[in-house]
C-alpha cells in the first residue's frame, strides 16, 4: 500500500459532459426519426384522403356530365364545383378567392379538345399540363400546373360518349400544414434536446460526483491514513451500496493492519526473552564439557521452540480470524459425538489433577464446521479449565439443541474470572496475573465461533465459578429434519 496519493482528472474533463453530449445525440436521433415517421404518416393520411374525395367527386361529376344536355352542362357543373369547392375543400378563410383556386375541373372531346373548364387556373395551359404528365386513370397524381408553385392532385375518369374529365385539388394547404409543423417540430426538438441534454448533465454530474468521492477518499488510503471513510447516503442506490462496501473495505483493511501492528509488536516482546533464554542456554552448552549439560539445554531449547511455534500458529490464526480469512473446511458435525470424545480423552487428565469433568446433552445437536477447528476450541476450553482451576473442582460440559441454535458451555464451580477482566476476556494478550499462558486461548476461541457465524459469552456462574457459552447457528437441513 502505497503512502502517494493517486493523481485524478481535473474537475473540467468530467465524464458528464460526454455522458451528455452522446445523450444529446441520441435525443437528437431518436426524435428526428419518430418525426419522420410521423410526418411520412400524416402526408400518406393526407393524400390518401384527397385521393379519396377526389375519386368520389369524379364519380359525381362524371354522373352530372353524363346526364346534364350540353346546352346545360357548363353551369350545371360550374356550379357543382363550386358547391364541393365551398364545402369539401380545406382552405384558408383569409383568402377571399381560396375556393376558386383550390379546384378546378376540365372536359374534354374525344378528340382530346377542351370541352369545358371551371375553377383555379387557364383551362387550356392545365388540360397541356395533364396531358403532358399522361394521367392513370386508375389513382390521381400530382401535376405542375403553370402559375402555380404547389402541384394539383388531379384525378381522371373516361365517359362512356368519349372524351375525358379531370378533377383537380390543390396541396397547397396541406404543404402549409406540414411545413407549420415542421417548424414547430424543429422549435420542440431542440428544446427536447436542450431540456434532455440538461437532466442527463446535471444528474449524471451528481451521480459522478458521488464517484469522485470516492475516488478522491482512495487516493488518500495510504500507510498512515486508514481513517478516511466514504460519505453514504440513503438512497439505497447502486453508489450508494458502493460506498458502503467501499467503506467496509476500508473497515476491514484497517483492523487487518491494526492487527497486524499489534501481532508484530506482541510477538517481538514475546519472542525476544525466550530467545534471548534459548540462546544463553546454547551458549552454555557448547562451553560445556558435560554432555548431560549439553542434553538438558538442547531439551529445554526443544520445549522453548515447541512453546513459541504454539504461540506463532495460535497467533497467525487468531489474526486470521479475525481478519475473515481464515480458511475453514465445512462439514456437518454432530457436536455431541464430538464433544463427547473430546471430554473421554481428557478425563485421565483431569482424574490425575483432581478435578471433575462431567458431560451432559439433550441429543444430537448438528451444526456445519470445520471439525479441526472446533476441536482446537474445545482443547482450548478444557487445558483452560486444567490449568487454572483447583483440586476437587467439578468442570461440567453441556451440550444443547435448542431451536434454530446448537449450543456448548463449559462451566465449573471453581474461583471464576477476576472481575476486572470479564469485559476483556476475549481479547488477545489478554490473562490474569497468575497466568503463566500468552493470552491467547480465549482470543483464538472468539476467533473460529465469530468465523462460523456464532456467539460466546463468558463470565462467573451466582452461585460461583466460570461459565463460558457458545452458540453455533444449526444448519437448514437440519432444521428440516
Amino acid at each position: 500500500m502505497s503512502s502517494g496519493t493517486v493523481s485524478l482528472p481535473h474537475r473540467g474533463r468530467t465524464a458528464a459532459w460526454r455522458i451528455s453530449l452522446w445523450s444529446g445525440v441520441a435525443f437528437a436521433i431518436g426524435t428526428a426519426i419518430a418525426f419522420w415517421f410521423l410526418q411520412g404518416f400524416l402526408v400518406n393520411d393526407i393524400q390518401n384522403r384527397s385521393d379519396s374525395w377526389l375519386t368520389g367527386e369524379l364519380g359525381v361529376l362524371s354522373d352530372v356530365a353524363e346526364r346534364t344536355p350540353g346546352d346545360r352542362l357548363h353551369e350545371v357543373v360550374v356550379g357543382e364545383v363550386a358547391e364541393l369547392a365551398s364545402r369539401e375543400v380545406p382552405r384558408d378563410e383569409n383568402t377571399p378567392d381560396a375556393m376558386t383556386r383550390a379546384v378546378f375541373f376540365i372536359a374534354t372531346t374525344p378528340q382530346g379538345e377542351l370541352l369545358l373548364d371551371t375553377g383555379a387556373g387557364n383551362g387550356a395551359e392545365n388540360l397541356k399540363a395533364i396531358q403532358e404528365t399522361h394521367l392513370d386513370l386508375t389513382r390521381p397524381r400530382d401535376v405542375a400546373i403553370p402559375g402555380f408553385a404547389v402541384p394539383f392532385r388531379v384525378a381522371s375518369s373516361r365517359l362512356p360518349a368519349g372524351g375525358h374529365i379531370y378533377l383537380a385539388l390543390s396541396t397547397s394547404y396541406e404543404r402549409r400544414v406540414l411545413h407549420r409543423l415542421q417548424i414547430e417540430f424543429a422549435f420542440l426538438w431542440c428544446a427536447i434536446i436542450v431540456l434532455g441534454t440538461a437532466i442527463v448533465f446535471v444528474s449524471t454530474r451528481r451521480m459522478l460526483h458521488r464517484v469522485q468521492v470516492i475516488s478522491e477518499t482512495a487516493s488518500l488510503i495510504g500507510r498512515s491514513n486508514l481513517r478516511s471513510r466514504v460519505p453514504t447516503e440513503s438512497t439505497g442506490d447502486e453508489i450508494a451500496q458502493l460506498s458502503v462496501t467501499f467503506n467496509g473495505m476500508l473497515d476491514r483493511i484497517e483492523s487487518a493492519v491494526q492487527q497486524l501492528h499489534t501481532m508484530s509488536d506482541s510477538l517481538a516482546h514475546d519472542l525476544r526473552s525466550p530467545m534471548t533464554s534459548m540462546r544463553g542456554k546454547l551458549e552454555l552448552a557448547l562451553m560445556s564439557e558435560s554432555g548431560s549439560v549439553r542434553e538438558e539445554a538442547m531439551i529445554s531449547s526443544i520445549e522453548e521452540l515447541d512453546r513459541l511455534s504454539t504461540l506463532f500458529n495460535t497467533s497467525l490464526d487468531v489474526s486470521e480470524a479475525n481478519a475473515d480469512a481464515l480458511r475453514l473446511r465445512k462439514e456437518p458435525i454432530d457436536l455431541e459425538i464430538l464433544v463427547s470424545s473430546m471430554v473421554e480423552l481428557y478425563e485421565p487428565s483431569f482424574a490425575q489433577a483432581g478435578l471433575s469433568l462431567q458431560l451432559r446433552s439433550n441429543g444430537p445437536a448438528m451444526i456445519d464446521g470445520d471439525s479441526a477447528l472446533i476441536q482446537r476450541t474445545l482443547t482450548n476450553l478444557l487445558d483452560n479449565a486444567l490449568k487454572h482451576t483447583r483440586s476437587g473442582t467439578s468442570v461440567i460440559v453441556t451440550v444443547l439443541h435448542e431451536g434454530e441454535r446448537s449450543m456448548l458451555r463449559v462451566e465449573d464451580n471453581g474461583a471464576g474470572f477476576p472481575d476486572e477482566l470479564i469485559p476483556r476476556l476475549f481479547e488477545r494478550y489478554v490473562k490474569g496475573d497468575a497466568s503463566s499462558g500468552h493470552g491467547l486461548g480465549l482470543a483464538f476461541v472468539s476467533a473460529v465461533v465469530r468465523s462460523h457465524d456464532g456467539q460466546v459469552r463468558a463470565g462467573n456462574r451466582d452461585d460461583g465459578g466460570a461459565s463460558i457459552t457458545i452458540e453455533f447457528p444449526v444448519p437448514s437441513t437440519a432444521l428440516v429434519r
